[in-house]
């Protein structure tokens, strides 16, 4: 699945949420996801949608992430505490090497 055809009804089947209620929530998940996916990697959104391995690879990170943001309803940014396959599959993919 491209990154640019995941819709909130993907994201709440993923997530099991079978009402409207958090869907603003559910919304803002989902962009900020897509967002920290694009930034971490450095890829543009034509990277992210024409590679079709890429693309299925990264759309799992954006459902975990969304899913730990979701459920947690805060996410901190310290190595620490990244979810360690969200990292190693940005990481494969980052072309930002700083």
């Amino acid at each position: 699945m491209k990154i640019n055809e995941i819709t909130i009804s993907d994201l709440k089947n993923y997530l099991h949420v079978y009402h409207t209620e958090d869907d603003k929530l559910l919304t803002a998940i989902l962009l900020a996801s897509k967002a920290f996916v694009k930034n971490y990697t450095g890829l543009s959104d034509d990277d992210l949608n024409i590679n079709t391995d890429l693309s299925d690879d990264l759309s799992m990170v954006i459902f975990i992430l969304a899913s730990d943001l979701y459920d947690n309803r805060t996410y901190t940014v310290d190595n620490a505490n990244v979810n360690p396959v969200i990292q190693t599959i940005l990481s494969m993919h980052s072309v930002n090497l700083l």
